[in-house]
């Protein structure tokens, strides 16, 4: 009798054990997913290369545009005043981006940092009217023209947050589609700008 009651206890303990498992195990397996790096994705959902920590853009003097990157979100084009092929097309898309915004367009401006002297004047207004066009030559535009990241810069469309935060650089080669989805999430997301 005394081999059955210990059968019997071995079971019961066997019943809890399986009890407790049930309800433990998916426990640990959320808490190990959770706070473990294992499972997670490696990419993001934006499709430009995010700048991270976000960069402060330096504050510079009014001849060069001191409030430009305040109050609204911007795409920003850096390059030289004569704007080349890849400056056109950079600023077609910057152009086609803010239309394709629909009623969240107002939001956003298009800059044009001008490097060099800015010789394609009249292009740029006939082609591209609302663009604001910043001239960054000098001493005290170094600041500002050394936060946007050096290589590749002909290519590259920058993100500004209407703090005045650098955040994302987007290649203008790359389908446009992919800065509208980017922007229209950050607009969707902001309550600035």
């Amino acid at each position: 009798m005394s081999a059955s009651l210990e059968e019997v206890r071995a079971r019961n303990l066997r019943t809890v054990a399986l009890l407790a498992g049930l309800f433990l195990i998916p426990v640990v397996l959320a808490f190990l997913m959770y706070y473990g790096d294992a499972w997670r994705p490696g990419g993001g959902t934006n499709h430009g290369a995010l700048i991270l920590p976000a960069r402060p853009l330096p504050r510079v003097s009014a001849a060069h545009g001191a409030n430009t990157f305040t109050h609204s979100w911007s795409l920003v084009y850096v390059g030289d005043g004569a704007c080349d092929e890849s400056c056109r097309n950079a600023l077609f898309v910057m152009r086609q981006t803010r239309l394709a915004l629909n009623n969240d367009m107002q939001r956003v401006q298009r800059v044009f940092l001008a490097t060099g002297e800015a010789r394609a004047q009249e292009f740029l207004e006939r082609e591209h009217p609302g663009l604001v066009v910043v001239h960054a030559t000098g001493d005290a535009a170094a600041p500002l023209l050394q936060e946007f990241p050096a290589n590749d810069r002909t290519n590259a469309i920058f993100i500004v947050d209407p703090l005045g935060n650098l955040m994302e650089r987007f290649d203008a080669r790359s389908n446009p589609r992919g800065l509208r989805e980017d922007l229209t999430k950050l607009l969707k997301l902001s309550n600035i700008g």
